[in-house]
């Protein structure tokens, strides 16, 4: 099945703060939330703590934007992508947008997946919320593909899929180049998702097809 190139995701759009949220993000990924002060961080950026200040109330500010912009970006193009109406399309689709986010930030994936806990609750929620979303357009693709596996079952091989595709801060330092390293792991993953409805049983009144195995 032919699969779109991947895409890297844009940036956002205040140059300054883009350069912090960076900064902040490698800071996080190698000494942790807690191994990071403002002063730090204003260092990695050229300023002092006080002028950071100008630009975001304090860290927790820092990583619940960071977070916040990651989830609201893996969102928004995965819904594009989902929406195309041959299933494996999208299913291709969503793969090649979320490999190239993996392989281009793996310190935000480093800090995306362990500092969650440290962002205040009202942000925490939203970011949860919008984490939640994006796995469900990946479960409708999921689905329309084939529906035999329930809601559950779909759901779980996403979770998994993405503990594959997430592994970049590790398995991309192995020696293989970006394009050998996004096709392997599209191709495992691919592999991994379509055989998630391998040991589905079908519904008692659907046949593979979709249509009814019932009695006229």
């Amino acid at each position: 099945m032919t699969s779109h190139p991947a895409e890297a995701p844009p940036g956002p759009p205040n140059p300054r703060r883009a350069e912090i949220l960076g900064a902040a993000a490698e800071l996080f990924a190698r000494r942790g939330y807690h191994g990071a002060s403002i002063g730090d961080l204003g260092r990695a950026v050229g300023l002092t703590g006080p002028a950071l200040y100008r630009h975001f109330s304090g860290k927790e500010a820092v990583l619940a934007e960071m977070l916040l912009d990651i989830s609201e970006r893996l969102l928004a193009e995965g819904r594009c992508r989902a929406a195309d109406p041959d299933p494996g399309r999208a299913l291709d689709a969503l793969l090649n947008w979320h490999i190239a986010f993996a392989l281009d930030n793996p310190a935000l994936i480093t800090v995306h997946e362990r500092e969650l806990d440290n962002v205040p609750e009202p942000q925490r929620h939203r970011i949860r919320r919008l984490q939640r979303a994006y796995v469900e357009e990946w479960v409708a693709v999921l689905r329309r593909l084939d529906p035999r596996p329930p809601d559950e079952r779909a759901r779980a091989a996403v979770h998994a899929c993405f503990g594959l595709l997430n592994s970049t801060p590790r398995s991309a330092a192995q020696g293989l180049d970006r394009a050998a390293m996004a096709a392997l792991l599209h191709g495992m993953a691919r592999a991994a998702l379509d055989g998630a409805a391998a040991d589905s049983p079908l519904p008692d009144d659907a046949s593979p097809d979709g249509r009814s195995g019932g009695r006229v």
